[in-house]
Order: C-alpha cells, then sequence, then structure tokens
C-alpha cells in the first residue's frame, strides 16, 4: 500500500472543511539529463491553495519537526508575503505527526 503523503493529507483536510477549489501549486522541476531537480513553491513558499466563499488560503506543508523553518522561511519571503496578507489572505503552516495511535494528525499554525 502507498504512503500518504503530507500533502495528499492536507488536500484532504481542506476538502473536509469545504474547500472545494483546491489545488496543489508546488511543481517539480527536473534537471534533466541529471538525474534530480528541484521543487519551487508558489512565491517561494506556498504548497498548496484554497479557494471557497471569498476566502484564499496558502498553505506551507511539512513535518511537525521542520515547522519553525518554515515558518522562518515564510517570514522571510518579503514581499511576497506582505503582498499577500494586503490581500487578505490566510496563511497556513500545516505541520503533520504520527500520534501515539500512529494515527496522522496536524499541528496547524495560522501565519497570516
Amino acid at each position: 500500500m502507498a504512503k500518504t503523503s503530507p500533502t495528499q493529507l492536507s488536500l484532504k483536510k481542506l476538502k473536509s472543511e469545504g474547500y472545494e477549489t483546491v489545488q496543489v501549486v508546488e511543481v517539480w522541476i527536473p534537471a534533466f539529463g541529471r538525474g534530480f531537480g528541484n521543487r519551487r513553491d508558489l512565491f517561494g513558499c506556498w504548497d498548496i491553495l484554497a479557494v471557497k466563499d471569498g476566502q484564499t488560503v496558502a498553505v506551507q506543508v511539512t513535518s511537525k519537526s521542520n515547522m519553525s523553518a518554515r515558518i522562518k522561511k515564510i517570514a522571510d519571503h518579503e514581499p511576497h508575503t506582505s503582498n499577500l496578507r494586503k490581500a487578505n489572505w490566510t496563511l497556513l503552516v500545516h505541520g503533520w505527526f504520527k500520534n501515539k495511535s500512529n494515527r496522522w494528525e496536524v499541528r496547524e499554525v495560522d501565519v497570516s
């Protein structure tokens, strides 16, 4: 059975919250002929966009243990971060981890 990625978990969470318009906006850019590549997030920070009822939500997906590094990354991405805040986007970091019962849980931090 295939593992569920943190991005898939966040997509499922957003859809369960009523976001029907949800899109992964992180892209893979291959390095042709070298066997590796690079991921590029929207505006350098965002993996998922979700829209409902006039709300736009941008989500950075990571592990719970890596959340502080991602929050710093978002803070360091000016002027993009302040422009998204001025546009009233909700900016979230989802930190996924397995609980004692071996079930996925998320710690959600709003950095709007």
